[in-house]
């Protein structure tokens, strides 16, 4: 009895086992399921926002040519401080610029600043900025001081986010300055770094 129990055992045992086995594998092929194709997404440039308070330098050069013999050239530095808001498209913002010129002004004395109370507004091509300028400008020379008006057009290209470079190209036009029936006109060309904050 104990060996037919033993051999019973044995048995049960080798038959779980290789039943096991058998449901292990079969001969059918195997099922490979395809690999997931990656979803590649283009990165887009980040947006650039012009929105913010910025404050710089200007140098440059200026012409002024007049009545009475008034003409003369000279290179100029200055500083300026304004605020742009980017509207998306769009920029529109205010700036205060001083110019120091030290012009002669053809033996009449010297045109010594123009100072300008700026209106911008140009075109967001995100990292370059396009826009027109007009405003006041106040003259301050030897032969007296003139409120004008100018108007010009600029360039800013942002070489990080807190530093843009740029240049403007501006026409001022003085009347009858310091009450001398002298008029003048002075173009003037400016390279401008700013530091934006």
């Amino acid at each position: 009895m104990k060996k037919f129990r033993k051999i019973s055992a044995v048995s049960v045992l080798a038959t779980s086992l290789f039943g096991s086995v058998a449901f292990a594998g079969t001969l059918e092929e195997p099922v490979v399921e395809a690999a997931a194709e990656p979803v590649f997404v283009p990165a887009q440039a980040p947006a650039n926002d012009w929105t913010g308070a910025y404050g710089g330098l200007n140098l440059g050069y200026a012409d002024i040519d007049g009545d009475s013999g008034i003409g003369g050239h000279n290179e100029t530095y200055g500083l300026h401080l304004g605020y742009d808001y980017d509207f998306g498209q769009y920029v529109l913002g205010g700036e205060l610029e001083y110019d120091k010129t030290n012009v002669d002004l053809g033996g009449l004395g010297d045109a010594d600043s123009i100072t300008r109370l700026k209106l911008r507004g140009g075109y967001d091509f995100g990292k370059t900025l396009l826009y027109a300028t007009a405003g006041a400008a106040y003259l301050d020379s030897d032969i007296g001081s003139d409120t004008g008006a100018f108007a010009g057009i600029g360039v800013a290209y942002q070489v990080s986010d807190s530093f843009t470079i740029g240049g403007e190209l501006l026409e001022n036009r003085f009347d009858d300055i310091g009450g001398s029936g002298n008029d003048a006109d002075a173009t003037t060309f400016n390279l401008r770094g700013s530091f934006r904050f």
